[in-house]
């Protein structure tokens, strides 16, 4: 599977969720920095599996309809590392089972 690590997310979350067999690219990686959700959609769906984001409001500034793209949100408190790697491995194992054009949300904000 391969997955799209939005810019908002830091880069220990790709390598926790390459360290679980996830082919991981960050979205600087792919050269893709500062570009909008609309068109980062348009370019990950031809590429990738998966956008995994922090993004809370992606879901509804994006239809996903017709995309094969799927749209993993981590729900967490802020954007540091102390506050996601709680949700590192629930952030796996929904990438396990995710299907093309859907949202799922992992964590909470709590």
């Amino acid at each position: 599977m391969k997955v799209l690590i939005d810019e908002c997310a830091p880069k220990a979350m790709k390598v926790a969720l390459a360290a679980s067999g996830f082919d991981c690219t960050t979205v600087q990686e792919a050269g893709w920095s500062g570009k909008e959700n609309g068109e980062l959609l348009a370019l990950a769906d031809a590429s990738f599996d998966v956008v995994v984001t922090i993004d809370r409001n992606l879901r509804y500034q994006q239809n996903l309809t017709g995309r094969r793209i799927a749209l993993l949100i981590v729900r967490a408190r802020t954007n540091r590392v102390v506050d996601l790697e709680p949700h590192f491995s629930a952030c796996a194992e929904a990438l396990r089972t995710i299907q093309p054009g859907t949202v799922v949300e992992v964590g909470s904000s709590a």
